[in-house]
């Protein structure tokens, strides 16, 4: 059996009963990185073999997952925080184990675009997910503009390097719309900030950014 174990994405204490039930019981836990897994086991007196699995050595490590799990291995993985395969590995290995018919379960727990929509405020009935942006303004405001005209909440994903640009790019796409940055869920300065697009911009130039945000900005109105 293959596990998507959710892992916290900032307070240990949202880890569920039941990801460290499997956690304890799978032969071996495929890590994002092994050092942050470990801060996780160890506070929970978990002793597992861990194996590295990211973006950089998917293509090399998948098939050597697979061919453990066809041997009868079970195996668990997780990211630095949140869901496999949410922005994270994950996909690869899922989409391998369902070509070798091997069985795959989710334990749900943490995510920052769920927790992230729920505090916002904004519309939670039809959302749309959109991940990081391109790094480029160009690029990114090409992407901010695929669903600018969709009436669908849009989340995003942006690193304290450019959370100030994407704010940016995203007045000038989808004009000054209301919108949340959310930073440090979970955490203990957990940091929620609401305004028009134009107001977070001005807070963004005043406050020095740290630690990845998720942006919640409503969709276009009728």
């Amino acid at each position: 059996m293959l596990y998507l174990v959710s892992t916290p994405i900032g307070n240990l204490g949202d880890i569920t009963m039941r990801a460290l039930e499997v956690l304890r019981a799978v032969d071996l836990i495929a890590s994002e990185d092994t050092r942050k897994t470990s801060i996780l086991l160890n506070h929970y007196d978990i002793h597992k073999p861990q194996k590295s699995y990211h973006a950089f050595n998917e293509k090399k490590v998948v098939p050597k997952l697979i061919e453990k799990l066809l041997e009868g291995e079970s195996i668990a993985v997780v990211t630095n925080a949140g869901t496999p395969a949410i922005s994270d590995p994950g996909y690869s290995l899922v989409r391998a184990a369902i070509d070798n018919d091997i069985k795959v379960t989710a334990i749900p727990g943490p995510s920052a675009v769920i927790m992230a929509l729920t505090l916002s405020g904004l519309p939670a009935h039809s959302f749309t997910f959109k991940g990081f942006p391109p790094r480029k303004s160009g690029a990114r405001q090409r992407f901010i503009a695929d669903d600018g005209e969709s009436a669908h909440t849009q989340i995003f994903y942006e690193s304290p390097y450019r959370i100030q640009a994407f704010l940016e790019d995203a007045l000038i796409v989808l004009g000054d719309r209301e919108a949340v940055v959310a930073n440090d869920l979970t955490k203990k300065f957990e940091s929620l900030y609401r305004g028009k697009l134009s107001d977070l911009i001005e807070i963004f130039k005043a406050e020095q950014p740290r630690g990845e945000y998720t942006v919640v900005i409503e969709g276009k109105r009728d």
